[in-house]
């Protein structure tokens, strides 16, 4: 990925004039206070782990996979949050890794472990680099040095065993060569998230990852059947069945700990037969509040789309809900929820037909599949579109959340309401972009003008939001994970009994406390 932005470079586009007109127009958006730093330009700390223990790792790996230099540190340093981006933008490099490890095995991470466990060495675990909650930066405070565990190297498709409908596949697979191994299986995950072109199966399981299509496929959490996971003290294996009533499920202490524990080394994985045919429709729903009702309606008596999401009139008025129509929504006024459908075709059109009528009755106007097939075609664009918001001058960041279904109206006002406050007069879009039969989760997206600490400005944003949701009875996370930024609205969710758990759980598959410290443990 592009080491100070989102994805493939070439990819990477300036902002139309009428959309930088408007930014100035409505937001004051002038232009960010400095230029972006250049590759070469990043101010990187001294590289601190000593020379034998490089040489210890060097060992395991082979010395072609120890690396320390500038260009492996960099592209190794914090995720893709807006806060990381613009440090990368302003050439800090701080959060430098001090040597990045590629090991080939499950036996050879497990060495690696053993290795940073006896030195006092930081492990990161490094998957596609794509996360947006500060998971990718760990403490140093009384360490030797930091280590990314890069696990690019584990990306074999293990075996396929149809009859039972489950893949063993390693953790460091991209999500679309995760894909493309399946479908020559005649197979699919349906994990489709944001993240899709570039995060890994091993950090879809790390994090809770939920894709687009997870009213049609389910979150990946609900994928995960088994796991091998290396840590310090030894191999945990998990997952003999596809349900037992053996005391409590240990996949779950796993799934979301963020490498705080352990690190996955091997998925078994619940797949389905690749669809056949995939139908997505658009419908205009006059308020979000209609919309609310509409989609809660088919997500508790069905039919269930594979893909639902609802945009609220801001989003659908910009034309956020569709990227590529940014400045000009093609949909007029109102919501626009996006349905689809995916499965054998007569499967396809038996819920569509059915899922049409329950829309319509509930006030919706079909707007036939052009928004539909628009918002598929860009579905993985957004994250370009912030780097050129970022290029332009605005602050642009996403947060997320959910509750249950009567918290909804009170929580998507107290977000809105508290971004607002803390921002001046921002920008405020939402979405409803995965939905279950108690509740729903919602996307915010922020945009607003820079200020001279673009940083800061968020930092304070992020703090006021978080305080929203837990006083409107939101999670502080529903699938980008907790990181290092929601650890302490995290630890006022769980409470301190909870966070005890976890640091139980901690000392004891990590006692040494090398594994990502200082992130998601409160």
């Amino acid at each position: 990925m592009l080491w100070s932005g989102w994805g493939d470079p070439a990819k990477a586009t300036e902002l139309p004039e009428p959309v930088r007109k408007l930014l100035a127009d409505f937001l004051g958006v002038q232009g960010p206070a400095a230029p972006a730093a250049t590759f070469g330009e990043v101010r990187l700390p001294a590289a601190a782990l000593p020379p034998a223990v490089l040489a210890a790792l060097a060992a395991i790996t082979g010395a072609g996979y120890v690396r320390t230099d500038d260009d492996a540190r960099i592209r190794h340093t914090r995720g893709r949050s807006t806060p990381d981006l613009l440090r990368m933008r302003a050439g800090d490099g701080s959060d430098a890794p001090d040597a990045v490890v590629l090991p080939g095995s499950h036996d050879e991470v497990a060495a690696v472990l053993r290795v940073c466990a006896e030195h006092r060495v930081a492990v990161v675990p490094f998957g596609g680099g794509t996360s947006v909650v500060g998971g990718l930066v760990a403490s140093r405070e009384g360490f030797a040095g930091v280590a990314a565990l890069d696990l690019s190297r584990l990306n074999r498709l293990v075996s396929v065993d149809v009859e039972s409908m489950v893949a063993e596949m390693e953790p460091g697979l991209r999500a679309p060569q995760a894909e493309e191994l399946l479908a020559s299986h005649g197979l699919t995950l349906g994990h489709f998230p944001q993240s899709y072109e570039y995060a890994t199966l091993g950090g879809f399981a790390a994090a809770r990852s939920s894709g687009q299509a997870s009213a049609g496929y389910g979150r990946f959490d609900d994928m995960v059947v088994g796991m091998t996971v290396a840590t310090p003290r030894g191999t945990l294996e998990t997952g003999r069945a596809p349900k037992s009533a053996a005391g409590p499920d240990l996949r779950q202490v796993i799934l979301g700990s963020e490498g705080a524990f352990g690190v996955i080394t091997s998925l078994r994985l619940r797949v389905r037969r690749a669809p056949e045919r995939r139908v997505y429709e658009g419908w205009r729903f006059a308020t979000f509040a209609e919309g609310l009702a509409a989609v809660r309606r088919l997500a508790q008596d069905g039919p269930a789309p594979t893909v639902l999401r609802l945009s609220d009139e801001t989003e659908t008025l910009v034309g956020l809900a569709q990227p590529g129509e940014l400045g000009s929504s093609a949909t007029g006024s109102g919501c626009l929820v996006v349905a689809g459908y995916e499965g054998g075709p007569d499967d396809v059109s038996y819920r569509g037909e059915r899922a049409a009528a329950v829309l319509a009755a509930t006030g919706g106007v079909h707007l036939g599949p052009e928004p539909g097939e628009k918002w598929a075609h860009g579905r993985f664009d957004a994250p370009y579109l912030r780097d050129s918001l970022l290029a332009a001058g605005a602050t642009v960041e996403t947060l997320e959340t959910a509750c249950f279904w009567s918290a909804v109206p009170r929580l998507y006002e107290a977000v809105r309401q508290a971004l607002t406050a803390a921002l001046g007069s921002p920008l405020v879009m939402c979405h409803v972009s995965h939905v279950y039969g108690t509740g729903a989760s919602l996307y915010f997206t922020v945009v607003t003008a820079q200020t001279d600490d673009p940083v800061g400005q968020w930092a304070a944003a992020k703090r006021a939001a978080s305080e929203a949701i837990l006083r409107a009875g939101g999670t502080i996370t529903h699938h980008h994970g907790v990181g290092r930024d929601h650890r302490e609205a995290f630890g006022a969710e769980i409470g301190e009994l909870g966070a005890e758990i976890l640091r139980a759980v901690k000392e004891r598959l990590d006692p040494a406390g090398v594994l990502n410290p200082g992130v998601m443990i409160p």
